[in-house]
């Protein structure tokens, strides 16, 4: 059985209707929506306000990440994939959604733009080594297991 955490959140003033919600009780995401309405051009990155303030629990991220239908659809994707909000951080959850194609897209508000998951992150400790344990693939990477 799943231990249920709490996310306690508030809305900018007039943004009640765009909670954060999941579209089926299954989803791994809560939908994100634009507060605004704005012209996304080809080319160039834009910051996409949702109206959503998070307190999340320390030891826990949120991960915005992009909505598949706009991928495939529209080559609309979050730049900085997946997006980190840390514990810490209180303000306004924005998205940076960059259009990967030819024409403007518009955004209108109450679009669902981008979708974020609550992970829990474990307690990492670093330790300093003299030499790592050999494997395999050793320090290749950047394609070199074949075809890329």
């Amino acid at each position: 059985m799943q231990t249920k955490v709490t996310v306690r959140f508030t809305m900018q003033e007039g943004c009640e209707d765009l909670q954060p919600k999941k579209a089926h009780h299954d989803d791994a995401a809560f939908d994100l929506r634009s507060r605004v309405d704005m012209e996304l051009p080809p080319g160039k990155p834009c910051l996409v306000p949702t109206g959503l303030f998070i307190e999340l629990p320390i030891g826990f991220e949120a991960q915005v990440r992009p909505r598949s239908g706009l991928a495939i659809k529209h080559a609309l994707t979050v730049l900085n994939s997946p997006g980190t909000i840390d514990a810490g951080y209180r303000g306004e959850v924005c998205v940076i959604i960059m259009n990967a194609g030819h024409e403007n897209f518009k955004v209108v508000r109450g679009d669902r733009i981008a979708q974020m998951v609550i992970n829990e992150l474990p307690d990492v400790e670093f330790v300093a080594v003299e030499k790592l344990s050999d494997t395999k693939r050793g320090a290749g990477g950047f394609g070199s297991t074949g075809k890329s």
